[in-house]
């Protein structure tokens, strides 16, 4: 397998992927220090929580209509524009004195960040088409987000030494000078610029519509979400399991989330050199299955060492979800619908995180700890048993499928020459104007 780094434009692009991790990284530590300047120990755990849902909000309705606005524009210069937007929005958010104008420029900043991250996520197949390469490039990617959630606190921290908390978000604007710089640098592949037609709505639903009409987006949707119920326990109550089970949420909650970090980058080196061998349906279940399993270990006595194996298990388990995801969008739209499909899936992963991180902090404080993670891997596993309804296993990439509806000599019958009566013939399927519906058969 070759690696994704020895293309020189996949190599400026992942720097700029880091570079924008970091900024938006270092956000989330200013957000959090700002909440609590507002509303000091009575109202900043509100705030916070306030600003965080107003992130899924702009991430979950936003994604499908900003990628329809977007798409039949040259995809550098517009995420060159996103990036230089999202760091101007940064810079007043150092000077804001009451909580609606932090909500303001913050839901700004998300709703931008809606539109960039999935045009980014869909560049990448399209530099590297070789599916081996792009899975390796998957994984880089999953290391890159895990990396960025333990060392940005780890960052923030330093630079608090030598500044005051606002200058956090001069330094995360900072970071994106060097997103746009390698963006600029990164010779983008030529985009397919057929403009889809039809009524606005109809093109912003695009990508939702190709996700409800194929079994295995919905499958990757229900396991995402699977995922998002049992993970949501570990991202909200590690911290409190810390305070009330070990005595020390300071010490402790560091470390078990640095060996989640552990975990999930182990895994994300592990997925590419699985995925050539078993199907990513099956690594992904592995993955949401296990994470449950594992959830039950809380029910054991505390023991830090057991403690730390389960939270790197944890983080194996993630990526063995997540990682895989991208792909199986590579597989199911055609290359001009793949900016759509990849909206669609930020914006339905984030309507999971939606429910799972409220859920998870509710169900904690109404039964307790152990209970609550016990509760929702039950609902993790029943949904990740769901999920093996909806995409089955044997779902082959290429369908035999007829066209009695097309005419002789159809430009679709000449790419894809009919094997028998009603233009029966045999390619991959994916869900487009052509092939609105999944057939019923793989044979």
């Amino acid at each position: 397998m070759s690696s994704p780094l020895a293309n020189p434009a996949f190599r400026t692009l992942f720097a700029a992927q880091i570079c924008s991790l970091l900024s938006v990284g270092l956000l989330t530590v200013a957000l959090s220090l700002t909440a609590y300047d507002l509303g000091g120990d009575a109202a900043g755990g509100r705030i916070l929580g306030f600003l965080l849902a107003l992130k899924m909000v702009a991430y979950v309705l936003l994604a499908p209509l900003a990628e329809t606005l977007l798409a039949h524009r040259p995809r550098r210069p517009v995420m060159v524009m996103l990036d230089l937007t999202r760091m101007l929005l940064l810079l007043p958010m150092a000077l804001v004195t009451q909580t609606w104008q932090i909500a303001l420029l913050a839901f700004a900043f998300f709703a931008v960040s809606s539109a960039f991250t999935p045009l980014f996520q869909s560049v990448i197949p399209d530099l590297l088409p070789e599916e081996e390469t792009y899975t390796k490039a998957l994984s880089y990617s999953r290391i890159a987000y895990t990396l960025e959630s333990i060392l940005s606190p780890v960052i923030a921290a330093g630079v608090l030494k030598v500044v005051p908390s606002d200058a956090l978000f001069y330094c995360a604007a900072f970071a994106f000078i060097g997103s746009v710089a390698a963006l600029l640098a990164t010779r983008f592949p030529v985009a397919n610029m057929l403009a889809r037609k039809g009524p606005f709505l109809r093109r912003a639903l695009r990508g939702l519509t190709i996700y409800r009409h194929t079994p295995r987006l919905r499958g990757l949707f229900l396991l995402n979400f699977a995922l998002s119920l049992t993970m949501a326990w570990v991202l909200v109550n590690t911290v409190v399991y810390c305070g009330q089970r070990l005595g020390d949420p300071e010490h402790f909650y560091p470390i078990l989330m640095a060996f989640y970090g552990v975990g999930a980058a182990s895994g994300a080196l592990i997925v590419p050199r699985i995925l050539p061998r078993v199907h990513e349906r099956r690594v992904m279940l592995i993955g949401a299955w296990g994470f449950a399993a594992l959830g039950l270990l809380i029910l054991l006595p505390v023991h830090v060492p057991l403690l730390a194996a389960i939270w790197t298990g944890f983080g194996l388990a993630s990526s063995l979800v997540l990682t895989p995801g991208g792909l199986v969008i590579a597989r199911s739209a055609n290359r001009e619908d793949r900016p759509a499909v990849f909206a669609a899936q930020f914006s339905l992963s984030h309507a999971g995180w939606l429910i799972a991180y409220p859920l998870a902090g509710w169900l904690a404080s109404w039964v307790s700890l152990e209970a609550a993670m016990v509760i929702l891997c039950a609902l993790g596993a029943a949904v990740a048993l769901w999920a093996t309804r909806v995409w089955p296993a044997n779902d082959p990439i290429e369908r035999v499928h007829a066209h009695p509806e097309l005419p002789d000599g159809h430009p679709h019958l000449h790419d894809e020459p009919p094997e028998g009566p009603n233009h029966k013939h045999r390619h991959a399927y994916r869900i487009d104007d052509l092939h609105p519906h999944w057939p019923g058969s793989p044979a």
